[in-house]
């Protein structure tokens, strides 16, 4: 079972620093994590800290598909949010998988992991920031860019781990890191795509459409067009 949000109780464990309390029982040093994660012609304390971050972006991912899927009016966007929130939930058990198989624990919040986990609440923030000050086309289109940006740092994380991982010798590390992008790369190719694709066509249904534009659009009628969207 994959765990979405590490603490005390699932067994994280983390470097305590100058504005960082760690309760002793789960401070785990820096040497520590290194010589748990042997990974082979590389700094291993360090990547440990880059897979952390990269586990804590997708497990923020699940949170901010669940949330745009449940608030999105159109029927087109909430069957993708589900399928790719469902694939991001996935690539939360594939890391996690890995940093076992390599030693690791998957719990293991590093500080680099911090630092994404604001930065993702941000993300997750601003598709509420407007609830009831903005109109639904306005709320969709910026739920849609939180998925975009969030998806561009997703693409980002793997295809440098790729890199990571094709400049490591051969053996059991290497092909078990193989096997972990073979099964995400694609499927993170696919998810930054549409999510541009789909900016794309929402802002030129927009700004081709009467209806949209005409002042003092009544709720319901925005909200019949935004249901209309993609299909």
């Amino acid at each position: 079972m994959t765990t979405l949000t590490p603490t005390k109780i699932t067994g994280a464990t983390a470097q305590p620093a100058e504005m960082l309390y760690v309760d002793p029982e789960r401070q785990i040093a820096e040497e520590a994590v290194a010589e748990a994660m042997d990974l082979p012609s590389v700094n291993s304390g360090f990547v440990a800290d880059v897979i952390s971050a990269m586990l804590t972006h997708e497990r923020c991912g699940v949170h901010l598909y669940r949330s745009v899927g449940t608030r999105s009016q159109n029927p087109v966007l909430q069957r993708r949010y589900k399928e790719f929130g469902d694939e991001t939930e996935h690539h939360v058990e594939v890391l996690e998988q890995l940093v076992t198989t390599v030693g690791g624990n998957p719990n293991y919040v590093s500080a680099m992991a911090r630092v994404v986990e604001a930065t993702d609440a941000r993300i997750l923030e601003s598709t509420f920031m407007l609830s009831g000050a903005a109109d639904v086309m306005t709320q969709e289109l910026g739920m849609l860019d939180a998925v975009f940006l969030a998806e561009s740092i997703d693409h980002a994380n793997w295809h440098t781990f790729a890199a990571l991982v094709d400049s490591m010798p051969a053996g059991a590390v290497k092909e078990a890191c193989t096997a972990a992008v073979a099964e995400v790369e694609d499927q993170e190719d696919e998810h930054l795509e549409w999510a541009r694709s789909t900016k794309d066509r929402l802002v030129q249904l927009q700004a081709g459409s009467s209806l949209v534009t005409k002042a003092g659009m009544k709720a319901e009628e925005a909200l019949s067009t935004v249901r209309n969207w993609l299909s």
